[in-house]
């Protein structure tokens, strides 16, 4: 099953099942009328109802039908109570950064819950003097609240897997502040249902920037596994339904500007994709150019990185 948020033609956020082949072109059922009340939005409300055992397969059964073209795609998690991130969880990241640590000393940042975008949405670069680059990352959605979870457990707690992109401005500042800019971590299109995506020492992520391959990397060779970040941060801190667990990038980060179209996609997910836009960017008022992790200042082609 893939999930999706999704704005329909009288402005309403709803919740609805696509199908196996995605959002785009599909029919949707929309889900929302069947949920109980309650708070956040009707994706929270979904995924806390799963939690608690209810069959969406039976939900989704005789749910009204919406035209995918007449709807706007949402964060597929439009109010996370957290994104919770992984700074350098990939060796050869590491070593493209010329990082002396990862993620076994650095731990987890948080990124802002209103920095979440839709597929299909502009990330607007809020500056003309500072480097952005694009991250591409595959993450966990948290279906139920989960807190001191051992590490062979901690799947049990996922709802399903989505893609996201952690975009990130280069310089000095905490990571929490330059990952977490209004559109700085776009996600979906779907949520596909944690049962339906290939074990995940079988994905392989890939991210392209108009059209050209930047990013491709084996999810085996993460140095922490989905099961044991998630595992980590429950002891930090209690994830609740809908919160964000995003793995971290690989390497073959790189500047984006103006006019740019970002695609990133993993085994068994949906494709997200978003444009760059400067937009009404201006001065940085803060002092962290040319500081903290030195990014590659080129691009080498993916296909020349094992040479």
């Amino acid at each position: 099953m893939r999930y999706l948020s999704f704005r329909d033609s009288a402005g309403r956020t709803r919740v609805g099942v696509s199908g196996a082949s995605g959002v785009h072109g599909r029919q949707i059922r929309d889900l929302t009328d069947l949920l109980p009340a309650g708070d956040g939005s009707p994706m929270r409300r979904l995924i806390a109802v799963a939690g608690s055992g209810t069959d969406l397969d039976a939900l989704a059964v005789g749910a009204p039908l919406v035209d995918a073209a007449s709807v706007t795609v949402l964060p597929v998690v439009p109010d996370p109570s957290k994104v919770v991130a992984a700074p350098v969880n990939y060796r050869n990241h590491q070593a493209e950064m010329n990082e002396a640590s990862h993620i076994d000393s650095l731990g987890v940042f948080l990124k802002a819950p209103s920095s979440v975008l839709g597929d299909g949405g502009v990330v607007r670069l809020p500056y003309t003097d500072r480097r952005f680059d694009q991250e591409g990352e595959f993450a966990a959605v948290i279906g139920r609240p989960a807190r001191d979870v051992p590490e062979d457990k901690a799947l049990d707690y996922v709802f399903g897997y989505t893609c996201l992109l952690d975009m990130t401005m280069r310089g000095g500042e905490d990571r929490s502040v330059r990952k977490s800019f209004d559109t700085f971590t776009p996600l979906g299109p779907t949520i596909v249902d944690r049962h339906d995506v290939p074990p995940i020492d079988e994905l392989e992520l890939r991210l392209w920037v108009n059209g050209a391959l930047r990013q491709r990397a084996d999810l085996k060779d993460l140095i922490w596994n989905v099961g044991k970040l998630i595992s980590y941060v429950s002891s930090v801190m209690t994830l609740h339904p809908g919160d964000i667990v995003t793995t971290g990038t690989p390497e073959g980060v790189g500047a984006v500007h103006h006019g740019d179209r970002i695609e990133v996609e993993v085994t068994g997910l949906d494709r997200l994709t978003v444009s760059v836009s400067s937009q009404g960017a201006g001065l940085c008022p803060t002092r962290g150019a040319g500081q903290g992790p030195k990014p590659p200042a080129g691009l080498t082609p993916v296909s020349e990185r094992a040479k």
